[in-house]
């Protein structure tokens, strides 16, 4: 794993965390020695209930572009804390995304569905020739805007695949259970950390989405924008993972789904994270009229990526 997109997950961890000379020093409730992490290696923090956090780590996470997100007893994060930071353009670019026009936010949409149902159809291959087919062909129809809810169609099929194999699973995000629904909720939730920080890096409002539009959603163009790289956690956690026999608490299960969201997604061995920087800072040269049309990236499958047309 590059060390560069660490994720600390604190979300069960009893004792504090303070700064110290570049550093988190980190120490249980009733142990007698810290543990050292540089910040230079941190890309997300995940913070739960029993945790307690100084000032000063606050501060210097900002400094270092280190999103905090703070979660409920379940693991689901309920708030967060993002850098302001300092972007030459950060004005003129959200300026650009308020207003975006509706048929290029349209435009970008239908690319980043037809992105995200060809990544479906590259995971579900090892599952069901005959379903990666309908999903390939499926992609191709997806119009702009996508008024058809193609990726809807998508979805059922496809989770209904998953389903097939695994007797007894049924997409239910945010159920607060275990098997695949849990592991597939805690690899999104890292995955949207990550989002968090790459849109943040790139100068543009969250709250300013694609498609998007939960008023109480502070982070809705993060959800826009990972889409793409949703088939690509799910490929790990298809091939590591089951229904009846997986524990969210076991902290091997946790560590496989970071090492998952931190892992190659393109032929050039470039990460899922370094991907999804990329991919935000062209959504924000994009609604800046610098880019003719949005180009996302596609998850074939192993190695095998390339950016869409």
């Amino acid at each position: 794993m590059n060390p560069g997109w660490r994720v600390l997950d604190f979300t069960e961890f009893k004792g504090s965390i303070v700064y110290r000379r570049g550093r988190l020093l980190v120490k249980r409730d009733g142990a007698c020695e810290q543990v050292s992490l540089p910040l230079t290696q941190i890309a997300v923090v995940l913070i739960g209930n029993h945790a307690s956090i100084s000032g000063a780590v606050l501060t210097k996470l900002s400094e270092y572009d280190i999103p905090l997100l703070v979660c409920n007893w379940s693991g689901v994060p309920v708030a967060g804390a993002l850098p302001w930071r300092d972007h030459t353009r950060i004005g003129a670019r959200q300026r650009a995304q308020a207003e975006l026009t509706l048929p290029r936010r349209k435009n970008a949409w239908g690319r980043i569905v037809r992105a995200k149902i060809s990544g479906q159809a590259a995971t579900i291959r090892s599952v069901s020739w005959s379903t990666s087919e309908a999903l390939a062909n499926l992609a191709k129809t997806v119009k702009s805007g996508d008024p058809n809810n193609t990726e809807a169609v998508a979805a059922k099929r496809y989770w209904r695949t998953v389903s097939q194999r695994e007797i007894g699973f049924a997409r239910n995000p945010g159920a607060h259970e275990g098997g695949l629904n849990g592991c597939l909720d805690y690899a999104y939730t890292v995955l949207r950390g990550h989002g968090i920080r790459a849109i943040v890096s790139a100068g543009l409002c969250g709250t300013l989405a694609v498609f998007h539009r939960r008023r109480d959603n502070p982070y809705a163009l993060v959800d826009d924008l990972i889409e793409p790289f949703r088939p690509a956690v799910d490929a790990y956690v298809l091939a590591h993972c089951t229904e009846h026999g997986t524990e969210m608490g076991d902290p091997e299960v946790k560590r496989g789904l970071v090492g998952a969201v931190t892992g190659v997604f393109e032929d050039t061995g470039e990460t899922i994270p370094t991907v999804l920087t990329a991919f935000c800072q062209e959504y924000g040269l994009y609604v800046e009229a610098n880019r003719k049309t949005l180009a996302v990236p596609i998850w074939r499958g192993g190695l095998d990526a390339c950016k869409g047309e």
